[in-house]
């Protein structure tokens, strides 16, 4: 179906989905896609213009979450291109002339052969166990030559520089720590970034230029409410895993004091051809 705005709606399959560790029907989802934007797509953007994107151009956009970049790209296309948006609950995605938006679960349902120009995926493998395989599928949905785009993070490295008080430093270091272990409960692998690169040279891909990105946070800076944004959305699931009220409570003091400042995860931004 297409609106009068010429954004088409695909069915698709019914979804399940993976467990994910973030719900995109949650209250905070919202609010989660908001920081993530103003986090990382200017970074995201500037690395796709780096493609040689242009309109005509055939992208999809797997994972879209908000749909922030998926808006980016299809304005980049126009006229005459298209852009393809999945993700397993995509009703937060606006609508936008040439966006089609599917309901669609990349590890097991079907995508078209040789079909695009450009594939991009931001956050989304790293929460797939069977992401080589996916890696595969992404191959062979690109035009030969085409370009793959995949953003992901590395929390390997990522400490606090100062805080108000030891109080919140140690409230600080437990909740991040524990939000890896949630993240990695649920199938992720938060450190997954510097695997990216080698992974795509084993699925078959060529030409490959990675670049890393880190940056300092203070209590203004997107990281800072991404991560305000995850005590929230996953506190269920922090308290699970042994979080105690006070300490969240702590930790979102610490991350809105004046003091702050940490150095955030790395993230990794890696481009390759299909051959």
């Amino acid at each position: 179906m297409t609106t009068k705005t010429g954004k088409t709606h695909v069915p698709g399959p019914a979804v399940s989905g993976p467990a994910y560790a973030f719900d995109n029907t949650n209250e905070h989802a919202a609010g989660q896609h908001d920081s993530l934007a103003r986090l990382l797509d200017p970074l995201t953007c500037r690395r796709l213009t780096a493609t040689g994107i242009r309109a005509g151009w055939h992208c999809l956009e797997v994972g879209a979450g908000g749909g922030s970049v998926a808006l980016w790209l299809a304005a980049q296309v126009a006229p005459g291109g298209s852009v393809l948006a999945t993700d397993i609950a995509p009703h937060r995605i606006p609508e936008a002339p040439g966006l089609t938006i599917r309901a669609h679960d990349v590890t097991v349902d079907p995508l078209p052969e040789s079909a695009h120009d450009l594939v991009h995926a931001r956050f989304v493998l790293s929460h797939l166990p069977d992401r080589r395989a996916v890696l595969g599928r992404l191959l062979r949905t690109l035009k030969p030559g085409g370009v793959l785009q995949i953003d992901e993070l590395d929390t390997t490295h990522w400490p606090l520089l100062t805080a108000h008080d030891e109080d919140h430093a140690r409230a600080y270091a437990t909740y991040r720590d524990t939000l890896v272990a949630v993240l990695r409960g649920a199938g992720a692998d938060p450190t997954w970034g510097p695997g990216v690169a080698p992974a795509l040279v084993e699925a078959g891909f060529t030409g490959i230029d990675a670049h890393c990105h880190t940056e300092v946070w203070d209590r203004t800076s997107p990281g800072a409410a991404l991560m305000l944004s995850n005590s929230h959305h996953l506190e269920p699931a922090l308290l699970s895993a042994g979080l105690d009220r006070d300490t969240v409570h702590a930790a979102r003091a610490a991350m809105q004091h004046d003091t702050f400042r940490a150095v955030s995860f790395t993230v990794h931004t890696v481009q390759a051809r299909r051959p």
